[in-house]
């Protein structure tokens, strides 16, 4: 008969656990480049060597809060832009709606993974799967209408990329498993930069003044988006 955790390894998840939510208590008062072990020890009440048999450095350790938070992320549109009797054009405005409350609900999250560069760190190669994800979630409503439009003029108003671009969009297009010509690559980076792009204003308090809420203003984004897909 298979054996449960044992209790070492239920108090090593627990104490991960709160490490975590320790850090994101953090990350709402302060930057990721300021996070601090030294103080999450401080919060579990334990000496702050002991903290290091979780996470071996800061790095590791914002690494970790950046794989769990695309995953939270990708999940939510994956969700949101499920198949069903929804058309195309509903499934992917519904997964940009669910991208924003999601960073509306999440702001330093978000803002760790689509802010600033943190000072010092540098990703590794554990977070690109998990980023992918979320692309993918993104793209997944609209990926077979432009499958069956791989034309050489352009998606909507976008010119054939220049020899570099191209071979970029190349490139991305084989990573990503698109399938796609490379101005529908290229819309769609488009309209994801664009969707970031609104969501990093708003939480940045941009819109403050004249756009509260900005419900109807991101719709109207949204809406617009759709429109340059060609859906």
């Amino acid at each position: 008969m298979a054996k449960g955790p044992t209790p070492r390894e239920v108090a090593r998840t627990e104490n991960i656990a709160r490490i975590k939510r320790l850090a994101l208590s953090q990350l709402s008062s302060t930057s990721a480049g300021e996070l601090s072990l030294r103080a999450i020890a401080r919060e579990l009440n334990i000496v702050s060597s002991a903290i290091y048999r979780y996470y071996s450095s800061r790095d590791e350790l914002i690494t970790a809060l950046i794989v769990d938070a695309y995953d939270d992320l990708g999940r939510a549109l994956e969700e949101a832009g499920a198949a069903d009797r929804r058309g195309v054009r509903r499934r992917w405005s519904d997964t940009c709606r669910a991208m924003r409350e999601w960073a509306l609900a999440e702001p330093h999250r978000f803002a760790l993974v689509y802010g600033s560069a943190i000072p010092g760190y540098r990703a590794p190669q554990d977070t690109i799967a998990p980023a992918g994800r979320v692309v993918d979630a993104f793209f997944g409503p609209v990926v077979d209408v432009l499958r069956s439009s791989r034309d050489e003029v352009g998606v909507n108003g976008w010119s054939r990329p220049g020899r570099v671009l191209l071979g970029q969009l190349e490139v991305t297009d084989e990573a990503l498993g698109l399938e796609v010509s490379p101005t529908a690559v290229l819309a769609l980076l488009g309209a994801f930069a664009r969707v970031i792009g609104a969501l990093t204003l708003e939480l940045n308090g941009h819109f403050v003044g004249g756009f509260e809420p900005a419900d109807a203003l991101f719709d109207a984004f949204v809406d617009h988006e759709a429109t340059l897909l060609g859906l």
